[in-house]
């Protein structure tokens, strides 16, 4: 077996790399669907494993921006990693994954993030599991607000994809630049996988896309996408909600209210949502919410320097990190200083010991030094060194990636 990797050269190249991870799903990408996919996947961001000249891997990057804790950061999105049944464990994958991320690193790219398709293969990559997310099944006679709250405010109107397209990229991106693990929506973006409704397999099993806009006070304050499930086997409708959005606490609380109010449905259910949304706290039965936990974000750091300093912190101090290992980049390896919010070298005593691994899962502060140390996986070097770096990279809200990538 004679396997090379590179980038692909054109779309039919691009395609069948990503018939790689597609051949999993029962999908055969075309051309055309390759072109589809060049405004947000660059063909020099695909690389592809050739066996013979015959593609059997892939392994692609959107380039785009992560919200971490103080701001946007410029990120690798990796996507439709896979490689085909025939040449399973034979290091197809490490040779992609290898390029790539050296490739991420040529570019200046301070991390990478993905979604896991499973959970035990990126750790070997330096990936660490950065957030958590939550899926409901909300039962419709169980699904009003808790006593209390304000009447109902502002007004909810379903809009056709032309004003959406106007509308919720505005809402979105008061969000996203505030709000960490949101990822940047280009215009295609949003076109193409947020608001697309011709592909039959986008509905799965379910209605139209249904785009609700919430306005307050005058203007857009919040949206929801969703879609009407009838169940074939039983006389049961689900309300599906892809993706709910408020600008503030006021906002989140109308688009939910109008979401769980709406009639003829047995259940509402919702994915992805974060360990700590305003809902727990909104309805009036938090019990039957029959909440899931599943991981969300995978991040790995890629130039440790420059991720570290690019990541605000709660308040002013300073902590020493020891980096003990990296399974790809000796360079990153060694004691970290952080201080005055950045990142440097040092000869210091460190406070806390972890491998890049480790440092991925506290870096959006979805997990806490102490917790990770509880599971064996942070050895704390100096008394009191945990607590020292917790109070750094505390966060107010958890990380929330509102879709998969």
């Amino acid at each position: 077996m004679s396997i090379r990797v590179r980038t692909v050269r054109n779309t039919e190249e691009l395609a069948r790399a990503m018939g790689a991870i597609g051949h999993y799903f029962g999908w055969i990408p075309t051309a055309e669907q390759g072109e589809s996919f060049l405004s947000y996947l660059p063909l020099d961001r695909m690389h592809a494993a050739f066996d013979d000249g015959r593609i059997i891997g892939g392994a692609g990057v959107y380039p785009f921006e992560l919200t971490v804790p103080g701001g946007p950061l410029r990120c690798a999105g990796v996507t439709i990693v896979g490689v085909q049944p025939t040449h399973r464990r034979r290091g197809v994958l490490r040779r992609m994954m290898t390029a790539q991320l050296a490739d991420v690193r040529e570019r200046g790219e301070p991390i990478a993030a993905l979604w896991a398709s499973e959970d035990t293969i990126y750790g070997r990559y330096g990936y660490g599991m950065a957030s958590q997310c939550v899926d409901i099944t909300l039962p419709r006679d169980s699904a009003e607000l808790r006593p209390g709250l304000p009447p109902r405010e502002g007004q909810v109107r379903l809009v056709d994809h032309d004003e959406a397209m106007r509308e919720f990229p505005r809402v979105y991106e008061r969000l996203r630049r505030r709000s960490t693990g949101f990822v940047l929506r280009t215009r295609d973006w949003w076109s193409k996988r947020n608001l697309d409704d011709t592909a039959e397999w986008r509905r799965g099993n379910a209605g139209p896309l249904n785009r609700a806009l919430l306005e307050l006070d005058g203007g857009p304050a919040g949206y929801a996408l969703y879609r009407v499930a009838q169940h074939q086997t039983e006389f049961k409708r689900s309300l599906r909600v892809i993706e709910a959005q408020g600008i503030d606490a006021r906002a989140t609380r109308e688009i939910w209210r109008f979401l769980l109010a709406i009639d003829w449905m047995d259940e509402i259910e919702a994915r992805l949502l974060p360990v700590d949304h305003p809902l727990w706290q909104l309805v009036a039965r938090p019990r039957f919410l029959g909440m899931k936990v599943h991981d969300g974000l995978w991040v790995r750091p890629i130039d440790i320097g420059a991720a570290l300093s690019a990541r605000a912190y709660a308040r002013d101090g300073r902590v020493t990190l020891e980096i003990v290992s990296d399974p790809l980049f000796e360079e990153n390896v060694g004691v970290w200083t952080i201080a005055d919010g950045v990142a440097r070298r040092a000869r210091r005593r460190p406070d806390v010991r972890l491998d890049v691994q480790a440092l991925g899962s506290v870096y959006l502060g979805g997990f806490s030094f102490a917790e990770l140390a509880r599971a064996e996986r942070v050895e704390e070097a100096a008394r009191g060194g945990l607590a020292r770096a917790d109070d750094l990279f505390r966060t107010d809200a958890a990380p929330w990636c509102p879709e998969i990538f």
